[in-house]
């Protein structure tokens, strides 16, 4: 029992990631700070370091999105063709049939 207090114990103190719509949400807040005219300069630096940061992050998930949908989409491309190239015929006003319950004839 002393592992599972531990284990509890150790997902409270561990901070939760942060979605992307926080963290974009965060890098549209840091703009508008380094866009004061009031901010001292070393606090408009950090911002602009940790805008930069988030930035590039963001960028790097986007790109990962991009690439899942890509293969979403082909995914669902290629079973469509696969569906049209088992129809019985083109020319009969029957329903395709998707050829997962052939006999292999």
């Amino acid at each position: 029992m002393a592992k599972k207090i531990q284990n509890t114990e150790t997902k409270k103190n561990t901070p939760r990631k942060k979605t992307f719509e926080e963290r974009l949400e965060r890098l549209e807040k840091l703009g508008e700070e380094i866009r004061k005219n009031d901010i001292p300069l070393d606090d408009a630096i950090r911002a602009f370091e940790e805008g930069i940061n988030l930035a590039r992050a963001l960028e790097k998930d986007l790109g990962k999105i991009e690439s899942r949908i890509e293969i979403l989409m082909n995914g669902n491309e290629s079973s469509v063709n696969n569906e049209e190239d088992t129809s019985p015929d083109d020319d009969s006003d029957e329903k395709p049939e998707i050829g997962l319950f052939d006999d292999g004839e």
